[in-house]
C-alpha cells in the first residue's frame, strides 16, 4: 500500500467487517443491537468469504478488490433497493435509515477499495525491494561505467 488513503481504506473495510461480526453474533444470541444481519446464513457466508478478500485487498491484488466489492455489492445492494422499496411504502423510521446508512457504507467501502486498487499505479510492486530493484534496473549504467574505468587505466 503506497497512500494513506489505501491504509485507511482498508482499516475500515476491516472494522466494518467487524462490526458485521459483531452484529451478528449478538443476533445469533437473541441480544438487542441496533443493527441486524439481513439473512442470517448468508451473512455468515459473507463474513468468511470476506476475510480471503481482504487479504486479497492487503496484497493489492485487483481480483481480490474484485470479488471484495462483488460480494459486497451483491449482498449490500439487493438489500438497499430492497430497503428503498419498504421505505417508499412504509414510510421512514429510525431503524429503516440506520440500516441503509450501514447498507450504503458497506458498498461504498468495497467500491472505494476497488477503484483504489483499479487506480493504483504501485499495485504491482508490493514485494519488490527498493535496493534490489535499483541495482537491477541500473545495470546499463553500471557496465557504461565500467568500460570508461577500463579504458582509462593508465599503465606505467
Amino acid at each position: 500500500m503506497t497512500t494513506l488513503f489505501s491504509y485507511l481504506l482498508t482499516f475500515l473495510g476491516i472494522i466494518f467487517w467487524c462490526f458485521r461480526v459483531i452484529a451478528t453474533l449478538l443476533y445469533e444470541l437473541d441480544v438487542e443491537f441496533f443493527s441486524v444481519p439481513i439473512n442470517e446464513t448468508l451473512e455468515i457466508i459473507v463474513l468468511f468469504a470476506t476475510l480471503p478478500c481482504l487479504l486479497l485487498v492487503i496484497k493489492r491484488n485487483i481480483i481480490g478488490a474484485a470479488a471484495y466489492f462483488g460480494i459486497y455489492g451483491a449482498y449490500f445492494g439487493t438489500a438497499l433497493y430492497n430497503q428503498i422499496n419498504g421505505i417508499q411504502t412504509n414510510g421512514l423510521t429510525v431503524a429503516s435509515a440506520s440500516d441503509s446508512l450501514f447498507l450504503i457504507l458497506g458498498i461504498l467501502i468495497s467500491l472505494f477499495t476497488f477503484l483504489d486498487i483499479l487506480l493504483n499505479k504501485h499495485r504491482g510492486n508490493f514485494g519488490a525491494d527498493r535496493k534490489t530493484k535499483w541495482f537491477y534496473d541500473n545495470e546499463k549504467f553500471d557496465r557504461e561505467f565500467d568500460e570508461r574505468a577500463d579504458r582509462n587505466q593508465y599503465k606505467f
